[in-house]
């Protein structure tokens, strides 16, 4: 019987993915998309600025060009392309998350069997510690992951139009570096804002937030959201920190919003991708199985959101989808 061509095929492009992200990877770390962009084209010029060799420049832009990344040859030259671009050392670029996919977490999932038959976290299999954990060791690791989660953030200019700050006392608990509360603050100049998070994750927001809206527009926290939140809030936001978290983690989360709400109208606002096990698309589907890999965490379903809300005193009013498969539940006060 003739083999399914087909059914090939599609296994080939599947288990040589990772060697494509590994190209990707590696024109990355070596800063081909700057390079180009500074107009270094040929093959040579590569190989001199970045230290490599000629024929490995040559045989790596050969299936970047393939793959679209770049465009052009070593007989004409190269140039970038849109995907290139998106990786240019510039503001907003996916440099870092190439970066860290291509290394620490791409070694995480060398991990896999294991991991999926323990539901132990790969990072933690190859690293000997969790990724949080490592995070406040690693400084230099810690922000290019903060930096990595920044760029991944593609949806934070559209909350605003799901849902109105305008107004109200703003607590971003896990807020990172500040670049949500950021956006939401431009957004609505009468709003003012609290950030919680990690004791040594508030330089990172001290320092983003007072070059963006200033810091007499926000009080910066230390601390364990688990333990305890800002009072008074009017909107308490969750954005995708609640994955490495068990549901009576996240139940606790929510218990102390609801004792700190400053009132009736206050709000609940989750924002993250959720998981449906129907026909389900492809990036819910991916990030689910690299937060396994990451953290040991998952991605819930609105469903499981919503019980879990409801333990914890309060209602979903409704739900927003945003871009990049991302979704706002916006939870209020049971009455």
């Amino acid at each position: 019987m003739k083999a399914d061509l087909k059914a090939v095929q599609d296994v080939v492009e599947l288990i040589s993915g990772g060697w494509r992200a590994q190209a990707l990877h590696t024109a990355a770390k070596l800063g081909l998309p700057d390079h180009i962009e500074a107009g270094l084209t040929t093959d040579a010029a590569l190989a001199e600025a970045t230290g490599a060799q000629e024929e490995g420049i040559r045989r790596l832009m050969r299936l970047l060009v393939a793959v679209g990344v770049f465009e052009g040859s070593h007989l004409t030259g190269y140039s970038n392309t849109p995907v290139a671009e998106a990786l240019l050392t510039r503001p907003g670029s996916l440099r870092d998350m190439c970066l860290l996919y291509g290394e620490e977490f791409y070694t995480a999932w060398g991990n896999a069997p294991e991991c999926f038959t323990t539901l132990q976290a790969g990072f933690e299999l190859a690293y000997g510690e969790p990724l949080y954990r490592y995070l406040d060791s690693h400084p230099d690791f810690a922000d290019r992951f903060q930096r990595t989660m920044k760029a991944g953030n593609l949806f934070f200019d559209y909350v605003p139009e799901v849902f109105d700050f305008s107004g109200r006392t703003i607590v971003d608990c896990g807020g990172g570096n500040g670049h949500l509360l950021s956006v939401l603050l431009e957004a609505a100049p009468d709003a003012r804002g609290k950030l919680l998070d990690r004791e040594s994750v508030i330089p990172l927001a001290r320092e983003y937030l007072s070059k963006t809206v200033g810091l007499d527009r926000v009080e910066l926290f230390g601390g364990d959201m688990f333990e305890a939140v800002p009072q008074g809030g009017d909107v308490y936001l969750f954005c995708r920190v609640l994955a490495g978290w068990s549901d009576d983690d996240a139940v606790r989360a929510f218990e102390h919003c609801r004792r700190a709400m400053s009132g009736p109208d206050a709000r609940l606002l989750v924002l993250d991708r959720m998981v449906v096990d129907e026909h389900s698309t492809m990036l819910p589907a991916l990030w689910d199985l690299h937060l396994l890999m990451t953290t040991g965490g998952r991605h819930r379903s609105v469903d499981l959101f919503t019980s879990l809300l409801e333990r914890a005193g309060l209602v979903v009013e409704r739900a927003a989808q945003l871009p990049m498969e991302a979704t706002a539940l916006i939870a209020k006060p049971r009455s």
